[in-house]
């Protein structure tokens, strides 16, 4: 699975309190045209889409009680307009009472 797969969820976990933990696998560099920040923000949308039209809760009925991730991992580090939108999303979900992290994975 990939970040640009949007259709499809990459990982579903859950941590040791219980709370469901959706990842976005981002393998991708980050580019001046922002294709690559279009194809994080289609993938969040598919992520919440997920969340809202109550699809999670068939495969995890107690997670209203527990609360939901989204993570992004990603391979190269964010540059100045991705952390805007990254701190914006951060923000946004916790509006929708998500809770919303990413990291980066260097080699």
């Amino acid at each position: 699975m990939s970040i640009e797969q949007k259709d499809k969820i990459d990982f579903i976990s859950t941590t040791p309190e219980n709370k469901v933990e959706l990842t976005i696998s981002d393998h991708l560099e980050w580019d001046v045209e922002n294709k690559h920040l279009l194809f994080l923000q289609d993938k969040l949308n598919a992520y919440l889409d997920f969340i809202q039209n109550g699809q999670i809760l068939e495969h995890y009925p107690n997670v209203e009680n527990n609360g939901i991730i989204i993570s992004v991992v990603m391979k190269y580090q964010p540059k100045e307009d991705s952390l805007t939108f990254l701190y914006h999303c951060e923000k946004f979900m916790e509006k929708q009472g998500l809770e919303f992290k990413w990291k980066v994975i260097e080699k």
